[in-house]
C-alpha cells in the first residue's frame, strides 16, 4: 500500500511540512558548534520560539547532539536516517506549542529503547522530568513480555500519564509521524497498527483535547482500514472543489459584513472538514451540499464577544436553533470551549458556525499541549488571569512528576486538566485488572465510549461518567468497592432503581445501607457501563461463589420466610381476627356488628367513618380512604363510629424496599423487637430491583404505630413504609 497522507487541501494551515530527506542529510553532518543550534533543528527552534519567544534553546541543542550521535548509523525502513523520526515528532509538538521540557524528551524518546543510552544518563544530563517522560514512552521488551508487550506498554504509559500528561502528548506525536510514513510497512502490519491507533490512540487524543493530532490520525487510519470508503470520500471532496462557486465562502463574507456593521472585531475563516468528518456527515445526511464540506470559525478576543457574535448572527441571519450548543458555559470534559450554531440561506444552504476566543481556539486545537507545563507554579501573569504556558526547562522545573495527583474535589473533569476524571477512573480500574487480556479488551471498550456526561452530587461535587452510565456506575465511581452496600438512589429528587440510566446534568443521591455484609447483585452487571463498576462486581462475585445468583437467592430467602410466616395475607384477614379488632369501636346503630375495613385498616386515633353493608354489619374506614368516596357515590348512608377505650389494634403496613439478600429476615426482626405480632405477610416477587412487603400486624397499643413504622424504615434497603390502601369493592 502506498504511503497515506492527508491531501494538501485538507492539511492544517501554517508552516509547510518539512522535507525529511533534507533533514536526514543535515543530521548526518553531525552536531555543530556548541554555541549555536544545529541546522537540523532550526525548524524546531523556529516553531518553538513562535510560541515561547524567551525559551532557552540550550536543552534542545544538547538533546539533539545526544540523539543524533546515539542513533547515528541507524536507518528507518524508508531509507532515511533514524534521527529524522525524533526530529519530526519534536517538530509536531513544537508547532502545537509544547514547552521546552516536552521537546527535549521528544528528541530523546527513542534513545533508551533503541540505543546504548540509559535512563540514568538521561536523568543526569537533562533532569528528572525529562527522564520520567522518556521512560514513560519507552516500550517494554518483547523478549520479556512476549505477546503482552504491547498492551503492557500501554498500561505503563497510561500510568505514567496519570502523573504527567506530557507522556501521552509525546506518544501521540510519535504515532502520528509513524502513521504518516506507514506506507513502507507490509499491509498486514499497516492494518494492525492502524487498528490500535483507531481503538486506543485516537480516543486518547480526543480525551486530551488534541484535535489536530486526532483528526489527522483518524484520516490516516481511515485510509488504511477502509480504502474504498476513503477513496469515495476523496472523490466527494474533489468533486465539490471542482464546482464553481463556494456557498461557504459567500456565507463567510455575509458574516464578516454583519460583524463589521456591529463593530465587533473578529476573524472569520473557513475550516474544511477532514476526511472522516465528511464521511460521517455524508452517511448521516445523504447527498452533501457545498456548505456541508466545511464550517465557519469566528475568532474574537474576549468571552463576551462570543455571545455578542452569536446575538448578531441570530438577529441578522436565519438561525437553526436546534444546532445551538454552549460549550463555553459548560465546557466539554476535554477542556474544549466554543459556541456552536448554524445559519441558513434562502436557497437551503446551512453553514455551521463555531465561535470562540483565540485562547479557546488554541486549547481546542492542542488540548493539554496548549497548557505548556501544567505542573509549573503559576506565573504572575497567570495569577492575574492570563492563560499562558509555564516556560521552565530540563531539570530546573519543579512539580512535574507527581505521584499523588488526583482530580479536584469539585468539578474534577475540568478543574484539574493534569488528571482528568476519565483518566483517574481508568487508572483505578486497571489496577483491578491484572490479567493482560482483560486489561487490553476492557481498555478498548472503555475508550470506545466517546461521549462523557457530568452528573452532580447533592454536596455540589460532580462525577464524570460515560454516556449510558447508570446509577450502578455512579455508585462505584463515588464509593469504589464500598458501593457494594448501595441500596438505591434518588435522581433529581425522585427515587430510582440502580439500573436507571443517567443523563448529563442529573443530580444523583446514592442511598447506602448500613449492613457491613451487604452484597452486590449479579444483575448489576447488566446495568454497569464503566470498567470500574464491572470489575469490582465481578471480583466480589468471584470471591463469593454461590449456586445461584444474588437476586435469585434473595428472592428464595424472601419467599421461604413469607411462606413460614403466614400461608396467606388477605386484606381483611380472618373473621375471628376482624371480630377481635373491632371490639374497640362504638357504632351509632343499635344491634349492628362492626368490621374494620381491610382497604385502609383504621387504627386509633385515625379519624373514621362507617357504612352499613349487608347482614347488619357496619364497616369502619379511615375518612381519607378511597373507598369512602365510592360508598358515598353509591348512595350508602354514613354511620357514626368512634373509638372506644381499648387501645389494642390490628393494622396492615406496606414496606417498599430495594432488593437485597436477608431483607425479610431483617424486617421481621425489627418488627419483633418492637413487641408486635405478625398475623400474616405477603412478599411480592422482585420487580426492577424493588420488593414490596405487606404485613398485617397486631399491636397491643395503637399509640405505638409511629415508632413501629420508624423502626421498619430504619432497616437497610427500606425506603418507605405506609398504611395499606387496598382497592375495596363498592358493595362492601
Amino acid at each position: 500500500m502506498h504511503e497515506q497522507t492527508v491531501p494538501p487541501a485538507h492539511r492544517r494551515k501554517g508552516r509547510p511540512r518539512i522535507d525529511l530527506r533534507r533533514l536526514g542529510r543535515a543530521a548526518l553532518l553531525g552536531p555543530t558548534a556548541r554555541d549555536r543550534v544545529p541546522d537540523a533543528i532550526s525548524h524546531v527552534a523556529e516553531a518553538h520560539r513562535a510560541h515561547h519567544p524567551d525559551a532557552d534553546l540550550e536543552p534542545l541543542r544538547r538533546a539533539y547532539v545526544l540523539a543524533e550521535s546515539s542513533h547515528r548509523g541507524q536507518m528507518r525502513k524508508s531509507g532515511e536516517p533514524y534521527i529524522t523520526h525524533p526530529l519530526a515528532v519534536t517538530l509536531i509538538l513544537a508547532e502545537l506549542g509544547a514547552e521546552t521540557t516536552t521537546l527535549t524528551a521528544s528528541l530523546l524518546h527513542d534513545t533508551v529503547e533503541d540505543t546504548e543510552v540509559t535512563l540514568d544518563q538521561v536523568g543526569e544530563e537533562f533532569g528528572e522530568e525529562v527522564r520520567y517522560l522518556v521512560d514513560g514512552v519507552t516500550k517494554l521488551e518483547k523478549v520479556d513480555y512476549g505477546a503482552a508487550a504491547e498492551p503492557e506498554t500501554f498500561r505503563k504509559m497510561l500510568v505514567a500519564t496519570g502523573n504527567d500528561v506530557r507522556v501521552m502528548s509525546i506518544k501521540l506525536a510519535d504515532r502520528l509521524h509513524n502513521m504518516r510514513t506507514l506506507g513502507v510497512m507490509r499491509p498486514e502490519k499497516q492494518e494492525r497498527i492502524a487498528k490500535v491507533t483507531r481503538d486506543v490512540l485516537i480516543p486518547l487524543a480526543e480525551r486530551l483535547g488534541v484535535q489536530v493530532l486526532k483528526t489527522e490520525l483518524e484520516d490516516l487510519a481511515f485510509a488504511i482500514l477502509h480504502p474504498e470508503e476513503y477513496e469515495h470520500t476523496r472523490e466527494l471532496i474533489a468533486d465539490n472543489a471542482a464546482h464553481g462557486g463556494d456557498p461557504l465562502a459567500e456565507i463567510a463574507d455575509e458574516v464578516r459584513g454583519v460583524l463589521r456593521e456591529a463593530g465587533i472585531q473578529a476573524e472569520v475563516v473557513i475550516r474544511p472538514r477532514h476526511f472522516v468528518s465528511v464521511h460521517r456527515i455524508s452517511r448521516k445526511r445523504g447527498p452533501l451540499r457545498g456548505a456541508d464540506f466545511g464550517r465557519l470559525l469566528v475568532l474574537v478576543n474576549e468571552d463576551a464577544d462570543c455571545y455578542a457574535v452569536l446575538g448578531e448572527l441570530h438577529t441578522c441571519l436565519t438561525p437553526v436553533v436546534s444546532e445551538f450548543k454552549d460549550f463555553i458555559a459548560v465546557p466539554k470534559f476535554n477542556l474544549y470551549q466554543s459556541l456552536h450554531t448554524a445559519v441558513a440561506r434562502a436557497d437551503g444552504e446551512v453553514a455551521e458556525v463555531l465561535i470562540r476566543t483565540h485562547q479557546m481556539h488554541k486549547v481546542a486545537e492542542a488540548g493539554v499541549i496548549a497548557l505548556g507545563n501544567p505542573y509549573a507554579p503559576p506565573t504572575e501573569e497567570q495569577t492575574d488571569g492570563e492563560q499562558t504556558g509555564g516556560e521552565q526547562t530540563g531539570g530546573e522545573q519543579s512539580g512535574g512528576v507527581q505521584t499523588d495527583a488526583g482530580p479536584a474535589d469539585g468539578d474534577g473533569e475540568r478543574a484539574d486538566p493534569t488528571r482528568p476524571g476519565w483518566l483517574s477512573r481508568l487508572l483505578d480500574w486497571q489496577e483491578a485488572a491484572p490479567d493482560t487480556d482483560i486489561f487490553w479488551s476492557t481498555l478498548r471498550e472503555d475508550l470506545a465510549q466517546d461521549r462523557e456526561i457530568t452528573v452532580f452530587r447533592p454536596d455540589g461535587g460532580t462525577l464524570g461518567l460515560p454516556e449510558g452510565a447508570s446509577c450502578v456506575d455512579a455508585a462505584y465511581a463515588q464509593y469504589g468497592e464500598d458501593a457494594h452496600a448501595c441500596i438505591g438512589a434518588r435522581v433529581n429528587g425522585r427515587l430510582a432503581t440502580l439500573s436507571t440510566v443517567l443523563k448529563d446534568g442529573d443530580t444523583v443521591q446514592l442511598l447506602m445501607g448500613q449492613d457491613p455484609a451487604s452484597e452486590p447483585s449479579r444483575e448489576w452487571l447488566e446495568h454497569a457501563r464503566t470498567p470500574g463498576a464491572r470489575i469490582a462486581i465481578q471480583r466480589w462475585l468471584a470471591a463469593h461463589p454461590a449456586p445461584a445468583d444474588a437476586s435469585a437467592s434473595a428472592f428464595h430467602d424472601l419467599s421461604a420466610r413469607s411462606n413460614t410466616d403466614a400461608p396467606s395475607a388477605r386484606p381483611d384477614a380472618d373473621a375471628s381476627a376482624a371480630r377481635s379488632a373491632s371490639s374497640s369501636v362504638a357504632v351509632d346503630q343499635p344491634g349492628a356488628s362492626v368490621r374494620l375495613a381491610g382497604c385502609c385498616t383504621p387504627v386509633p386515633p385515625d379519624e373514621v367513618t362507617g357504612f352499613a353493608v349487608r347482614g347488619g354489619v357496619v364497616t369502619v374506614h379511615r375518612v381519607e380512604c378511597a373507598g369512602v368516596e365510592r360508598m358515598k357515590s353509591a348512595g350508602r348512608a354514613e354511620v357514626g363510629v368512634r373509638w372506644g377505650d381499648t387501645t389494642e389494634c390490628r393494622v396492615t403496613l406496606v414496606a417498599e424496599s430495594f432488593q437485597r439478600p436477608h431483607l425479610l429476615a431483617d424486617l421481621t426482626e425489627a418488627i419483633a423487637l418492637e413487641g408486635v405480632a405478625i398475623v400474616s405477610a405477603i412478599v411480592e416477587p422482585p420487580a426492577q430491583q424493588r420488593v414490596r412487603h405487606t404485613y398485617t400486624l397486631q399491636l397491643t397499643d395503637a399509640a405505638h404505630l409511629p415508632a413501629l413504622m420508624r423502626a421498619m424504615r430504619n432497616v437497610a434497603g427500606v425506603y418507605d413504609v405506609g398504611r395499606a390502601q387496598h382497592q375495596a369493592p363498592a358493595t362492601q
